[in-house]
């Protein structure tokens, strides 16, 4: 399938999701395969366009990844367009727009979900990006802001009217945040209501729920939560849509995932990643060696809160992590936790 003029060879996507989703986590998912396109974490158009050194830090990415969507937000048509403009510059392959963020901080300001209640302003906004670029400007929005506020089908037109290529929608209202449930049924009638692709998203926890919601007529799907507790989940749903057992994944390949990930945030912060996009100011002060383990052994405890979810020993595991103090210390606990049946020589 297509985005504009961007192949997908997957009809899979790495939801964006802050603190999370960073480039090591992504080109480790991507590794696995099936998956077609990853999005970076939320970015300001503010700081896109001001050039601030830890915006641009969300921003930043590898060749690895691609195709990659940089996804900005803000509310300004003439900021945004020039937010616009700085993603094309990095050689982004796609722009795409937050109309989704239920937090406070981001929807007081006239951005996330908020635009969702001023549908002629938000079509504003994706008309004056799809002027100022020639990448694809795509649109990740929700239900709608509450029950008595869905119009995430209206919304969808407008965009579509107004250049957009494809729209991402999460079958919740902001009011409900991640409670409750995704309504499907509101997604899949909004894909049958425009001509660009729908994206679907919400409750794929399981590689059958992905493979049950492409049978509602979306193009696509992008999976969130769902990728944290399994970074396997699109390479198995992959498997079954091709008429495949979904692949196996054992305790060791969990193990060494998490391994993997903080040898690539420590390979980052030495700087040594090959076709790595760094855009934050060579002036910048380098963090100390404290300061740097200290950050990858905090992006490992963000990460086990999902990782392990609902595994036999699992709250243990994450009470460790939770209490290490350095990278060794957090490597023995994996290797206790997930290479128990091979020995700890990793």
């Amino acid at each position: 399938m297509k985005i504009g003029n961007i192949e997908l060879d997957s009809p899979f996507v790495v939801s964006p999701m802050a603190g999370m989703t960073d480039t090591a986590f992504r080109r480790l998912v991507k590794r696995q395969g099936g998956c077609g396109l990853v999005v970076s974490e939320m970015v300001s158009s503010e700081g896109l366009v001001r050039g601030i050194d830890r915006t641009l830090e969300y921003a930043e990415y590898t060749e690895e990844e691609r195709p990659v969507s940089i996804q900005i937000f803000g509310g300004e048509p003439a900021k945004m367009a020039e937010a616009a403009r700085v993603v094309e510059a990095m050689g982004a392959n796609i722009v795409d727009v937050n109309m989704g963020c239920p937090v406070p901080k981001i929807a007081k300001h006239h951005a996330g979900c908020s635009l969702m209640r001023e549908p002629h302003h938000a079509a504003e906004i994706i008309a004056a990006m799809t002027k100022a670029v020639k990448i694809p400007v795509t649109v990740k929005m929700r239900k709608g802001w509450d029950d008595g506020e869905v119009n995430a089908p209206e919304l969808a037109k407008r965009v579509e009217g107004a250049g957009a290529s494809a729209i991402a929608v999460h079958g919740r209202t902001a009011q409900q945040s991640y409670s409750g449930f995704a309504d499907w049924d509101v997604v899949a009638g909004i894909a049958r209501s425009v001509s660009i692709p729908v994206f679907g998203s919400g409750d794929c926890i399981e590689p059958e729920d992905i493979v049950t919601r492409m049978q509602s007529g979306v193009s696509g799907v992008f999976v969130g939560r769902g990728v944290l507790r399994n970074p396997w989940i699109l390479a198995q749903a992959r498997d079954l849509m091709a008429g495949r057992p979904a692949r196996q994944i054992t305790d060791e390949d969990r193990g060494r995932f998490l391994l993997d990930y903080m040898a690539l945030l420590q390979a980052e912060q030495k700087g040594e990643q090959d076709g790595f996009r760094h855009l934050v100011a060579q002036s910048t002060p380098p963090r100390a060696e404290a300061s740097k383990e200290r950050w990858v052994v905090n992006k490992l405890r963000a990460l086990c809160t999902w990782y392990t979810k609902g595994f036999d020993g699992g709250a243990q595991f994450r009470i460790g992590v939770n209490s290490a103090k350095s990278v060794a210390e957090v490597e023995e606990l994996i290797a206790g936790f997930f290479f128990k049946s091979v020995g700890t020589n990793l």
